[in-house]
């Protein structure tokens, strides 16, 4: 799993072939437009490179979570239209992606040529990973290239299932994702330091298990730090706490020992609103009708030391309610430290990647990754089925 060991788009003559690419185009759409087109063009290396090399390119990817029927709000119609502009090339679009539709579509391209078959999950075979439904879309192609880090941790009839039936690749992307997310968890320049925020420990109980035995400190913030605090003793107010985790956050913290850093001082909201009265406090017993919604200064100060001295630097997830602005100052402090310094800085996440977007400071982080789930489950230390599916090096 940790180094990367997987034959790419490199690896095989594409010249002439028809090339089924599994992207991640699970894009924001609003009033059917795209609002936010990054992961189609962290697709774009892979599908310039099939193109240059005289493939017939064949994109299909999910949208949204339909329930396993056509639903038009989720069509992937907009982001053809989309990835047309981008290239500056025209894009065919199908209105299926198996079956007769897309065979005839898929039969007529020619090299250079860019098809885009309609969402994979109108079809309840999609996420049920049905072999009937590989096998349709594998006779849509003479090769299979998988470039949906985001879709990979799901074994999927799209992700995992088609690449029974055709020669199976790594696009660039996902090699990119691997590579940096491999090597940081394989062999990292040290001290390792590991940043974890979002509401939930419940979501990350075996991130947390497993970096306790990896890096050299953890550093916890956002909602799943009140699970911590209550854990120790500490009244929460009206804060978000996950009552059935506390044994889980007594154990970590035993287990945890001086590793693992939780707030020192925190924000404190009399309401969850962007608006309400806040204040800054060590941290103790939270007043009766306030609420935990930020790490605070001092906090900031003494996880920005960690991260000035260390060699490398995971982060999944925001240290407060960054989406309203009295609420976001943790996150963003600890998005400039880490954009000051000398670490190979690594950013997963949706709300994480959101939130570094929206500092500015996105292009000096070494790699901000494309896939939530997929590097959680990464950091968890599990296999990934989308990536395990593909052909080896020799």
């Amino acid at each position: 799993m940790n180094a990367f060991n997987k034959k790419t788009i490199e690896d095989i003559d594409v010249k002439g072939q028809r090339v089924l690419v599994r992207v991640d185009f699970n894009v924001p759409l609003e009033h059917g437009q795209i609002a936010d087109d990054t992961r189609i063009q962290a697709a774009l290396p892979t599908i310039k490179y099939l193109l240059e090399h005289g493939a017939a390119v064949i994109l299909c990817s999910h949208l949204d979570r339909p329930k396993g029927e056509p639903d038009p709000q989720y069509s992937l119609a907009p982001v053809a239209e989309h990835l047309a502009d981008l290239i500056s090339a025209p894009v065919a679009f199908t209105e299926d992606c198996i079956g007769a539709k897309a065979e005839a579509a898929a039969s007529e391209l020619e090299p250079g040529e860019v098809l885009v078959l309609e969402n994979t999950r109108f079809h309840a075979g999609e996420t049920q990973n049905d072999p009937k439904m590989a096998e349709q879309l594998a006779k849509l192609a003479d090769v299979y290239v998988n470039d949906a880090f985001g879709s990979a941790h799901r074994a999927h009839a799209s992700t995992e299932g088609v690449a029974r039936h055709l020669p199976a690749v790594a696009g660039y992307l996902m090699e990119k994702e691997i590579r940096y997310l491999g090597a940081a968890l394989a062999d990292p320049r040290r001290p390792f330091v590991a940043i974890l925020g979002g509401a939930k420990v419940s979501d990350k109980i075996a991130v947390i298990e497993n970096l306790l035995g990896q890096a050299d400190k953890l550093l916890i913030g956002g909602g799943m730090a009140n699970t911590f605090f209550a854990a120790q003793g500490h009244a929460m107010g009206d804060s978000l706490v996950e009552e059935e985790a506390l044994d889980t956050a007594k154990d970590l913290l035993a287990k945890g020992g001086d590793k693992l850093l939780l707030p020192v001082d925190v924000v404190i909201a009399h309401a969850f609103d962007a608006e309400a009265a806040h204040k800054t406090m060590p941290v103790g017993d939270v007043p009766a009708g306030w609420r935990i919604l930020d790490i605070g200064p001092d906090t900031v100060a003494s996880f920005s030391q960690q991260i000035v001295t260390a060699g490398t630097v995971v982060w999944n997830g925001p240290m407060g309610v960054f989406e309203m602005e009295a609420f976001a100052q943790g996150t963003f402090a600890l998005a400039q430290a880490l954009a000051a310094s000398s670490a190979d800085s690594i950013v997963g996440g949706g709300d994480s990647a959101a939130a570094l977007q929206q500092s500015g400071l996105a292009d000096q982080i070494t790699h901000i990754s494309t896939g939530g789930g997929a590097s959680l489950e990464m950091l968890e230390g599990k296999v990934l089925p989308g990536l395990a599916a593909l052909q080896d090096k020799e």
